[in-house]
């Protein structure tokens, strides 16, 4: 109330000075512009200037205003983008997760631009061009995405490298991998990709340096992780044994390099009955069956291994007569060992104790009946003028393997 009672005297004071002015002749505003002349008293001066500085007031004010709307315009189409944007990105997934890979590229790429993670539209449309085979179009999409984000070469480099693993660009995927283990070089994810690769590519050597890492940080399960050692080594000593083979063409033999490699084993393979008969089974095809006879017996000492027993038996050791013996005192620990006692048999041949060897064949086939041992018996009783029975074994082993059904036979 008080401050509607102030406006009021001020504009009665305003009003009456304004009159009292008005009686007062001020002069003239003269204004010359060229041939322009204009003249005006001082009061229609002054109300003329004031309303020109209320026009300039008014049209700063709109253009401000109109400023201010052309952002609001520009913001409300750029939120407007980004909806569609994020819109099509979400169509192109589903696309992508149904298998429609030419709508999913088409949709992501075309969203790309305005989405809020343009990486990831392209890193999801160069799989949908992989998926095309469209090899091209994915190193194309793959550098849209390392650009359209700083910092993605890792994320980049991992999603090239597994396409090109799973297009089977094994040596384009390994080049990959390298670069990103020099930038990363315990990053899980690429060593084990990098694993993946080596086992592609075969390349055994590079694949037992990199296992140590793998197993140091336990990136795979225990039981693969013991598997692919056991075969890369395996597969290692194969090799090693080819160049053996190879110095013998060139008149040179030597078993060093199968030797050395044996040494660079690690601990555990070295105990390991798998590894152990591979190894022994080379030496004794290289001609080095004393020394494969020397470790099985060493071995089987103290760790028992079926598999190794089997291998003893094909061994020709130095003293046929002392493997022999020695096997037998191994049957005392295990009289009814079918493994052992095919491999008795066998050394039994070896010691030309042909009696001995029928009887050692036979007990084995008691405890279990194996094609491997049957097929021992067989051509020991047909060396020995018993045709008749090597056929009958024969006969009984094809076709309890061939699975033949019990039906009626004429009578001999």
């Amino acid at each position: 109330m008080i401050r509607l009672l102030l406006i009021i005297l001020i504009a009665l004071l305003l009003g009456v000075g304004l009159a009292i002015g008005l009686q007062y002749d001020l002069g003239y505003i003269r204004i010359s512009l060229g041939n322009i002349l204009i003249e005006t008293n001082f009061w229609v001066g002054l109300a003329l200037l004031i309303l020109l500085v209320g026009a300039l007031v008014t049209g700063i004010s709109l253009l401000r205003r109109m400023r201010q709307g052309s952002g609001v315009v520009a913001g409300w189409l750029a939120r407007g983008h980004e909806r569609r944007a994020r819109r099509r990105t979400t169509q192109g997934l589903l696309a992508l997760a149904e298998g429609n890979w030419p709508r999913a590229r088409k949709l992501l790429v075309s969203s790309a631009e305005h989405a809020d993670t343009p990486l990831i539209n392209y890193l999801a449309a160069a799989q949908a061009s992989f998926e095309t085979g469209d090899h091209d179009a994915v190193d194309d999409l793959l550098r849209r995405a390392f650009e359209s984000t700083p910092g993605s070469d890792m994320a980049v480099g991992i999603t090239q490298a597994q396409l090109q693993l799973a297009g089977n660009r094994q040596e384009q995927a390994l080049a990959t991998l390298l670069r990103l283990r020099k930038q990363a070089p315990h990053h899980p994810f690429v060593l084990k990709l990098l694993k993946n690769a080596y086992v592609k590519l075969e390349d055994w050597r590079e694949l037992s340096r990199l296992l140590p890492e793998i197993r140091k940080r336990n990136l795979i399960d225990p039981e693969e992780q013991g598997s692919l050692e056991r075969l890369v080594w395996q597969k290692l000593l194969q090799r090693a044994a080819d160049d053996c083979r190879r110095q013998v063409e060139t008149g040179s033999p030597s078993l060093e390099p199968l030797t050395r490699l044996w040494d660079e084993l690690p601990g555990f393979l070295r105990r390991d009955e798998h590894t152990i008969r591979e190894y022994a089974r080379l030496l004794a095809e290289l001609g080095d069956e004393e020394q494969s006879e020397t470790l099985i017996r060493k071995v089987l000492r103290n760790h028992w291994s079926d598999e190794l027993v089997n291998l003893y038996g094909r061994i020709k050791g130095p003293k046929p007569e002392e493997q022999l013996l020695v096997a037998e005192q191994w049957l005392k620990d295990r009289p009814n060992n079918a493994e052992l006692l095919l491999a008795l048999g066998r050394l039994s041949l070896r010691n030309e104790l042909w009696g001995k060897a029928r009887e050692y064949f036979e007990t084995s086939l008691k405890m279990r009946r194996s094609r491997e041992t049957m097929a021992e018996l067989s051509r020991l009783n047909a060396h020995m003028g018993e045709g008749e029975n090597s056929v009958r074994l024969l006969m009984q082993g094809l076709v309890k393997d061939s699975g033949l059904p019990d039906l009626p036979m004429p009578k001999a």
